[in-house]
């Protein structure tokens, strides 16, 4: 991998710790996009047991003299409409547990590949409050999709400007994930992001 730092604009460098990591296989890149998945996974599915169903208090049929099975309540789980065997009870737990270095290795390596994709660019967002002027920025710049844009402290104007606009995302550096940075078809990164990205990501190796 070149030991270069592809520079974005005349001014800001991008820090080769963070965007020019050397990324062998794509196993830690899967683990963290699978985890923030997880994550964010609700446990709203449940079912009902055979105490939970309505009804079943009367016996179908009397016990002898049918010619059919015995049985005492339709609201046994092998009849249809009755309760369900090992189903889901809303307090399923499926998140995933990734280390904190293995997340800040993660970030660096997806940064890397976008970097490398020529996906990232740095400016500063400049906005009133007003939706109409991000627009503008993203059609002036040719930012089409899905844009991530990253800063290192959101303020209000921000927010209220890029709240409504789909496919724009507007998060805290220090709040970066590998989902966004491998679905964001264009990352825009502000001045001040920059220096807040390094910190965060290479404290532990200082």
């Amino acid at each position: 991998m070149a030991e270069t730092t592809k520079t974005t604009t005349a001014k800001t460098v991008l820090p080769t710790e963070v965007f020019n990591v050397e990324v062998q296989n794509h196993e830690l890149l899967k683990l963290a996009y699978d985890s923030y998945l997880a994550n964010s996974r609700q446990a709203s599915a449940t079912t009902l047991q055979r105490g939970e169903v309505r009804g079943g208090g009367k016996k179908p049929w009397k016990q002898k003299g049918t010619g059919r099975a015995r049985f005492g309540s339709t609201r046994n789980p092998i009849w249809r409409g009755g309760g369900v065997v090992f189903g889901p009870r809303g307090n399923e737990n499926y998140s995933k547990r990734l280390s904190t270095t293995s997340k800040r290795v993660a970030v660096k390596q997806a940064l890397t590949l976008a970097n490398e994709a020529k996906k990232v660019f740095v400016q500063d967002v400049k906005t009133t409050g007003k939706t109409a002027e991000v627009v503008k920025f993203l059609a002036d710049n040719k930012y089409a999709r899905r844009t991530l844009i990253v800063v290192d402290e959101k303020t209000p104007e921000l927010i209220r400007a890029t709240n409504n606009i789909q496919n724009v995302l507007l998060v805290r550096a220090t709040y970066l994930s590998v989902y966004h940075i491998l679905n964001a078809d264009a990352i825009v990164l502000s001045t001040k992001s920059v220096p807040v990205i390094k910190s965060w990501l290479v404290k532990e190796e200082a």
